[in-house]
């Protein structure tokens, strides 16, 4: 279910999105249009919530700690009978297609999951009055809660029928820098998923999804201020059916084919009178084709977008692999993009612009690979050039198109285990640019790169991970940061865990945009129970 707003940040609205909810999170990483379609020109953070198999299995959490903090959860999940279906949460995809074989010759079973959370912050200032004297210095707190849940059935032969549903419902306090410092700001933001679907294996090649899904995101800010009290709401919301098919071609190729429909909504009220709706259709048609011929590795994907008001738009992809030992393989690959502005872009009063042309990127990759012994090491040279990219132009207070721009550069990535220790690191190197100007792209880093470690020695495990984000452009010149983070668990019993963390270890003042600030150091402690 696509979460991307419609609203003038054209954003999603991630930070209320609580990790109790979530199975894992994976990330496809580069221009993948062609497969998940509009906005995916950067890649996709793909979100599985919990579902149920095998046995019963409950879990309760609490943890507490710097700045007020603390968290409640619990959940269920589990099945009714023992099912030989893969669990499709430990399943890697790059397309939401590949699913549908996970379920092939699993037994009649009822899943079924159930998650709840509470958290709370009392928060810090969410921007800093020592740039901009006119905010509130008081600490800006946080309220979630947050329910999740899923309810299948299964049947032989890789049939499948079910619903799912996702809540949040975030409460926060926030700063403004165009008021007096005794102003006082409160929002709301509710965010649902609700989905219901139908697997089927039509025969042994042929397998099908059918889905109807809506995403609603609402948000309401109230403002306390020396000039009066006022209210504002906007609501994004979007409807999808979705038809997805995979068929087997030969024994090592395989083939996707389906259509997608989306119903886009926009509502705003901006409290001072100015009250506005819109709304889109968008339809599109995809199909792709994957498989092996000797040491020789291809996949190509078409996609095709027709969304009202936007230039209609054709993405493909071309990815090509070589084998060159059981270790080592050389990678290639080429593809388009393309992202339609959002309503929010077009059509928000004083700020919109109905002329927005819709973004569109062309990239291309070649890289190599090792893989051995649990191992996997990965380096990619990149080239990525823009056509009308979407920005905000703060000085004509509007949303406008870049006419140009490029980023090139190295993408690194590699985890191994190393004397029982597991390791993971990352370096990107790149240069975005403005290329009309010449101009670095604003809030672009130049270096970014990764270090985690984890082991255990028998009941406990020790990690830790460190960060670092070169310089970026913004109102003014952001400057590079590193941060250190350190974590540990002891297995207290088979069913409890406890386990504690430090963020921010040294403390280190930085900001990832030009007056907002970040958490400083914080230390907390929760346990964990399971049966």
């Amino acid at each position: 279910i696509p979460l991307t707003k419609q609203d003038a940040t054209g954003t999603v609205s991630i930070e209320h999105l609580m990790l109790d909810q979530i199975d894992h999170i994976e990330i496809v990483r580069g221009n993948v249009s062609s497969i998940y379609g509009s906005s995916a020109i950067g890649g996709v953070i793909q979100i599985f919530t919990r579902r149920g198999d095998g046995m019963p299995h409950v879990t309760a959490e609490a943890e507490a700690g710097s700045r007020g903090t603390t968290r409640l959860a619990a959940g269920v999940t589990g099945s009714s009978t023992a099912s030989t279906a893969s669990n499709t949460s430990n399943t890697s995809n790059t397309s939401n297609t590949s699913n549908i074989r996970n379920l092939n010759g699993g037994e009649d079973a009822l899943r079924y999951a159930l998650n709840a959370s509470n958290f709370r912050s009392n928060g810090f200032s969410a921007l800093n009055p020592a740039q901009l004297p006119n905010v509130n210095p008081d600490r800006d707190g946080y309220r979630n809660t947050s329910v999740s849940g899923t309810l299948a059935r299964s049947f032989s032969h890789g049939n499948e029928v079910g619903a799912n549903f996702t809540a949040t419902r975030g409460r926060f306090d926030f700063d403004s820098s165009f008021g007096t410092p005794t102003d006082v700001q409160k929002g709301r933001t509710d965010v649902g998923t609700a989905s219901g679907f139908l697997k089927n294996r039509f025969s042994e090649r042929w397998s099908s999804r059918f889905s109807y899904s809506e995403a609603r995101d609402r948000n309401a800010n109230h403002y306390d201020t020396a000039v009066g009290i006022s209210d504002d709401h906007f609501e994004s919301r979007t409807r999808i059916f979705q038809w997805t098919n995979e068929i087997a071609l030969a024994p090592a190729w395989s083939g996707t084919a389906g259509y997608e429909r989306q119903w886009q909504r926009l509502s705003a009220d901006d409290g001072f009178g100015t009250v506005f709706s819109a709304n889109r259709a968008a339809e599109s048609l995809y199909a792709g084709v994957q498989g092996k011929l000797g040491q020789h590795q291809l996949q190509f994907n078409l996609r095709h977008d027709a969304i009202d008001r936007v230039d209609p738009a054709t993405t493909g992809y071309l990815g090509y692999g070589y084998v060159l030992s059981p270790k080592w393989k050389a990678l290639a690959s080429v593809a388009t993009g393309f992202a339609a502005p959002p309503l929010g872009y077009l059509y928000s009063p004083g700020f919109g612009n109905p002329n927005l042309k819709p973004e569109r990127s062309r990239s291309a990759e070649l890289g190599v690979q090792y893989a051995h012994q649990g191992a996997l090491m990965r380096a990619a040279l990149f080239d990525t050039r823009t056509r009308e990219q979407l920005e905000f132009d703060p000085v004509a207070n509007t949303f406008a198109n870049v006419s140009r721009a490029r980023n090139r550069g190295l993408d690194f990535s590699a985890s191994a285990t190393v004397a029982a220790t597991v390791l993971r690191a990352s370096l990107t190197l790149q240069d975005p640019r403005n290329e009309n100007t010449d101009e670095r792209l604003r809030r672009r880093a130049k270096t970014l790169a990764s270090l985690a470690a984890k082991r255990s020695f028998g009941a406990w495990q020790l990690g830790g991970d460190l960060g670092f984000t070169g310089s970026r452009p913004d109102a003014t010149m952001l400057p590079a940061y590193a941060l250190v983070n350190l974590n540990a668990r002891y297995q207290l019993a088979r069913t409890v865990e406890v386990y504690g963390r430090v963020e921010n270890v040294f403390d280190r003042v930085y900001q990832t945009a030009f007056g907002y600030n970040q958490p400083p150091r914080g230390v907390f402690v929760g346990v964990r129970w399971q049966q």
